[in-house]
């Protein structure tokens, strides 16, 4: 199992200054996923690799909850999801001072070439579409810590 490393560059947040007062400390990603079912199978395949995730249902709990965090590496957000969408959520992530640079991965089961298109355009760092392979989602997310865009 390889290492991933803690913090992505160019990361610049609020949760992050937090973060240089912990050093060895594992990644941590903010799942927004409607399905519970869903986040269960991410959570345990981020354990596999030692991230740990915290979860979240709608768009609209992300920026308060984020800048809650001690820390923050990453947000899997899915696209379509109850109140407030991943687009709009996506909007106020890019909106707040201490999250704008976040990395956000869009990670839904609308997962054409326009749909991969929008989120680029959107604003997204990159796109995973479902359903996750289990084969490949672990190395997914290493590569995107390890500051890499994956458009998958």
């Amino acid at each position: 199992m390889a290492d991933i490393p803690p913090k992505i560059p160019g990361f610049s947040s609020k949760a992050s200054i937090h973060a240089e007062d912990q050093p060895g400390r594992p990644p941590m990603i903010l799942v927004v996923e409607d399905n519970a079912g869903n986040f269960m199978l991410i959570a345990r395949m981020l354990e596999s690799i030692n991230v740990l995730c915290e979860w979240k249902t709608s768009g609209f709990e992300v920026v308060p909850f984020a800048v809650s965090m001690p820390y923050i590496d990453l947000v899997l957000m899915d696209i379509r999801l109850p109140y407030e969408d991943g687009y709009a959520a996506l909007r106020k992530i890019r909106q707040s001072e201490d999250l704008r640079k976040l990395p956000v991965v869009a990670v839904t089961a609308v997962a054409g070439l326009d749909q991969m298109r929008a989120a680029k355009l959107a604003g997204f760092n990159g796109f995973i579409g479902k359903p996750l392979d289990p084969d490949r989602f672990p190395d997914q997310i290493r590569r995107i810590l390890a500051g890499e865009a994956v458009w998958e």
